[in-house]
């Protein structure tokens, strides 16, 4: 029998101001899928197709003791990756005291920043949910997923949503941008 890994520390970088002792939650990104139910001719059910990420896929909450300004500050950001939160924290088994870092790293803007409500000689909390473009999530050194919608990014364990080669740009022949060359043989100039 073994006991679960369970978070004992928790800390929030916002865009590098660091909050220790100020963040006191996160919900992680859901990572969830779209489906689309397909039967075509001959195909005695339907099955799944995959067609990406949910829209929701990627965002997050977290909450923080008190009020910062810094939160409101970053309402008004204009892109879509115009805020980075870093969440650091590690997990541990209380049977064998194994500890393991992780880290998330989400890209984005705040959707919402609620403060709730503010009584004189009580406590508040103020919380946040972002709507994010890019996600990392790393445990003890391990990358589990890095999703970039912008750049057309999805690793997930290393490889594609197929379990294939990941699907990134320079798979897509679409790099050229970034100065990558295209490895795709349509694209070789005649001899």
């Amino acid at each position: 029998m073994a006991l679960p890994r369970k978070l004992k520390h928790l800390n929030l970088f916002n865009d590098g101001n660091n909050w220790q002792g100020i963040v006191e939650s996160l919900t992680l990104p859901k990572f969830t899928r779209k489906y689309e139910k397909y039967r075509g001719g001959g195909m005695p059910g339907a099955v799944d197709v995959d067609l990406g990420l949910d829209d929701s896929a990627l965002d997050t909450e977290f909450s923080i003791g008190g009020t910062e300004l810094l939160l409101f500050k970053q309402m008004g950001k204009a892109t879509v990756d115009g805020i980075q939160l870093r969440f650091t924290g590690s997990i541990q088994r209380d049977d064998t005291g194994e500890v393991q870092a992780v880290e998330l790293v989400v890209r984005g803007r705040h959707k919402e920043v609620d403060s709730g409500e503010w009584k004189t000689g009580e406590s508040n909390t103020t919380k946040v949910t972002s709507t994010n473009s890019y996600a990392k999530l790393t445990i003890n050194g391990e990358v589990l997923y890095e999703v970039d919608l912008i750049n057309m990014v999805e690793i997930v364990d290393r490889c594609g949503p197929d379990g294939s080669a990941p699907q990134t740009p320079s798979a897509l022949d679409i790099s050229e941008r970034r100065g990558i060359p295209r490895q795709n043989p349509i694209y070789r100039t005649a001899k």
